[in-house]
């Protein structure tokens, strides 16, 4: 293969470290800030509390259906679909006020790891592009508010999130389309991710070569049993830009 002139990264558990989320508690506290009931007043009514706590189950179950139409036949999905889907009226009166908590709830999870701009600096110094793809069901917008807020945003070259297109990885097209984002052919790219399933498997067989991160603990209903091998491994971050240079010195 020739020199890399690309690396694309996957987000949640790469460029965000991996920990454990109360992923049920999103959609509590979305659900409560729709009924205008606070999160913890033992004072609430019951009736009250249990209609909330209802739809928060109805969102919940209405997510994982559309995380496992994406791992078993690569659909996508977006949070503004998920909502639909589970009968929210974004004309309610208090739906801005219950995206608002629900963003708040997710902002401790979202942090951009330190590494990371070091990381697209030492790429851009070595004449590398980088992008980002992820599978996520938030907006563009969102995930660019993010990478601003952590100071990344700047040394972004291109990215694609699964959410405004109609498949998620590892589906060959979404990694033709990072590729396509940060003008640069398969051949030439890297992509980086902590999946075998999604962020190895896909990859190569769109023509990329892929590196592992295997620090995620990923839950076993997310995880997609495939014989793969990934073209390297890094054990932190820091270490993609060592591979590369070392893959590109191999082509000199």
């Amino acid at each position: 293969m020739g020199s890399v002139e690309a690396v694309i990264f996957d987000w949640g558990g790469t460029l965000t470290p991996w920990h454990e989320v109360d992923l049920p508690q999103q959609w509590r506290v979305f659900a409560r800030e729709v009924h205008g009931l606070p999160l913890d007043d033992p004072r609430m009514p019951l009736a009250d509390l249990a209609e909330a706590d209802s739809l928060a189950l109805r969102l919940a179950q209405v997510e994982e259906h559309a995380w496992s139409r994406g791992r078993q036949g690569h659909q996508s999905a977006s949070l503004a679909a998920i909502l639909d889907e589970a009968g929210i009226d974004p004309a309610h009166d208090r739906h801005h006020l219950a995206l608002a908590a629900y963003q708040r709830f997710w902002e401790p999870h979202t942090h951009t790891d330190p590494q990371v701009r070091p990381l697209w600096e030492a790429l851009h110094e070595n004449g590398v592009r980088v992008g980002v793809l992820s599978n996520t069901i938030w907006t563009r917008a969102y995930h660019r508010e993010v990478f601003e807020r952590d100071g990344v945003l700047d040394l972004l070259d291109g990215d694609v999130y699964s959410s405004e297109i109609h498949v998620v990885k590892p589906h060959r097209e979404a990694f033709l389309l990072a590729c396509e984002a940060v003008g640069v052919a398969p051949e030439r790219c890297v992509y980086v991710g902590d999946r075998l399933f999604e962020d190895v498997y896909g990859p190569q067989q769109a023509g990329l070569r892929a590196i592992l991160v295997p620090h995620s603990d990923i839950p076993a209903n997310q995880r997609v049993a495939v014989e793969v091998t990934p073209d390297a491994v890094a054990h932190q971050l820091l270490d993609v830009a060592d591979i590369v240079r070392r893959w590109n010195s191999e082509t000199e």
